[in-house]
């Protein structure tokens, strides 16, 4: 995705989630806290795991207020050990408190993402493996999932319906059989003069040696595929295409998966499963400016 399209759609998503959370103003803290009130806050890590998502809470933290002073104390994608504050702000106690739950909310999500995901990818460590993400993501939150799994390791898949082919089981249902699907989508795509990369989802050996037979194919997804029969899928193919395996994938089963010579392992899980680390953000007062 071109930069100023992820700048335009992470501004609208930090506007969109702000105004949920404090519509037309944070009143317990209007009506209980003085506006001139100075406070120096810290974002401490409960458990240990990998943060990700500090750039976007720094944004967060200008979007309520600019005169918040906003100080990162560690890259993204770094493992941080339980207890360690990872971040401060500076500024009115106020406009702290209005961004706390926002900024929390992100960081814990985006940060629980990227420890599974660092998992996972330790797991392959020393296979030509890749993990890489779905679509099941939380809608309005595409963005924020997928960075998270960058920022943990893995590689993204297809962001929407628009950047890349995806034939599936319905599709194939659809369409009278896999050699259909295939026929009827390379066929739109050279009338649409569309250069978008093809992946066709496979079912058994069959399936695969379908696929094989087109030149517009680019990625073969072995779909629940057993271990012997993955194997034997990744032979057949034998590097003319990428071969992706997915379903039912787990820390137990992917290290054997990614041993069958998979180029990339899609695990569904990390995005739409993944529990959110324990971060605090606990603020002190400091003085009333002057």
């Amino acid at each position: 995705m071109k930069n100023e399209i992820l700048d335009s759609r992470l501004s609208h998503l930090i506007e969109d989630a702000i105004l949920e959370d404090v519509g037309m103003g944070d009143i317990t803290t209007e009506s209980t806290v003085p506006s001139d009130l100075l406070g120096h806050g810290d974002m401490r890590v409960k458990e240990s795991g990998v943060i990700a998502g500090l750039d976007i809470v720094g944004m967060i933290f200008h979007f309520i207020d600019p005169e918040l002073r906003w100080k990162k104390l560690f890259k993204e994608g770094t493992f941080i050990e339980a207890g360690v504050i990872v971040a401060e702000v500076d500024g009115q106690f106020g406009s702290i408190l209005k961004a706390e739950r926002t900024v929390l909310n992100i960081l814990q999500r985006m940060s629980g993402i990227a420890t599974v995901t660092k998992k996972f990818v330790d797991s392959v460590k020393g296979t030509n493996t890749k993990i890489t993400d779905t679509r099941k993501t939380v809608p309005g939150l595409r963005i924020l999932d997928k960075l998270a799994v960058q920022i943990g390791g893995g590689v993204n898949h297809r962001f929407g319906l628009d950047d890349m082919v995806l034939i599936k089981d319905n599709h194939i249902a659809a369409a009278g059989g896999i050699a259909h699907a295939i026929t009827h989508c390379l066929s739109y795509m050279k009338q649409k003069k569309y250069q978008l990369r093809v992946e066709v989802e496979t079912k058994n050996l069959s399936d695969v040696k379908t696929a094989l037979q087109y030149k517009g194919v680019h990625r073969i997804m072995l779909d629940n595929f057993n271990l012997v029969d993955m194997k034997k899928a990744v032979e057949l193919i034998n590097h003319s295409v990428e071969v992706e395996a997915s379903g039912n994938v787990s820390l137990d089963n992917v290290r054997a998966i990614a041993e069958t010579g998979v180029d990339f392992i899609s695990v569904g899980a990390l995005t739409h499963s993944s529990r959110a680390l324990d971060i605090s953000l606990k603020v002190i007062h400091l003085q009333k400016s002057s």
